[in-house]
């Protein structure tokens, strides 16, 4: 399926390894123009050299997207470059396990800085071009905890399930506003990543990063255009949530 998304401009932040990178790869075999951020040097600049080498036009910035002035400063950039954006899919590494009752404030602040706040921000520097072209596609990536709370991962659970809280209303604003503008979350459980193996995972069922990425690719899609404040679960029945 062609997805119409052809020449489009995508930013991915997180987007040097694991599930960023499969969306940043899915996003580019359809023909779009991406922007990739990561904190790490050496495996952004690889992630640029692999996508380039498919015929992909990627921009590559080295970039804390926690840091709050770096959302803004990915999306002056990417519209500087390709004189447009349409697509932004927020994401950002996870925040280390802890259980609930042992957090202590400075925790709970990081991890709702890198996992909620900074996709707001990205939303939020990028949603005066979509209005002005009058069309985009706004893409969380979060994880299966906003269901069903995993347990010793309290950061986790407590940050993505405000952005999903989030999420959900301000996608309800963006439709009253009747643009073609979409803001969805697309939710993994294990895949098969170096943050799984970090969390100790393995003993099930794994996804495949590449599938999880074509998932991305449709949510911000041409064809995806009725599909709006949606939390899409990709995580092969592991939760008992509906």
């Amino acid at each position: 399926m062609d997805l119409g998304i052809d020449g489009k401009v995508a930013l991915v932040t997180a987007a040097s390894r694991g599930l960023g990178r499969a969306s940043a790869e899915a996003l580019g075999a359809e023909g779009a123009r991406l922007v990739l951020c990561a904190r790490g040097e050496g495996p952004l600049r690889d992630a640029e050299q692999a996508m380039a080498a498919q015929g992909t036009e990627v921009l590559a910035i080295a970039a804390d997207v926690a840091d709050p002035a770096t959302p803004e400063r990915l999306v002056a950039a990417a519209v500087e470059r390709f004189g447009a954006l349409d697509i932004v899919v927020a994401n950002c590494g996870g925040p280390p396990p802890g259980r609930s009752l042992e957090l202590d404030d400075d925790a709970i602040r990081a991890a709702v800085e890198s996992n909620l706040l900074s996709s707001v921000r990205l939303v939020r520097s990028a949603l005066p071009h979509m209005r002005a072209a009058g069309w985009g596609r706004l893409c969380c990536i979060s994880s299966y905890s906003v269901v069903q709370p995993i347990p010793g991962l309290a950061l986790s659970n407590t940050a993505r399930s405000g952005l999903r809280a989030w999420a959900k209303t301000a996608a309800a604003d963006l439709a009253a506003e009747g643009t073609a503008i979409t803001l969805n979350m697309v939710c993994p459980g294990p895949h098969a990543t170096e943050r799984m193996r970090q969390l100790g995972g393995g003993d099930g069922p794994m996804g495949d990063p590449a599938d999880f990425g074509r998932v991305v690719a449709f949510v911000c899609s041409a064809h995806a255009g009725f599909v709006n404040g949606a939390t899409i679960v990709v995580d092969g029945g592991a939760t008992l949530a509906l």
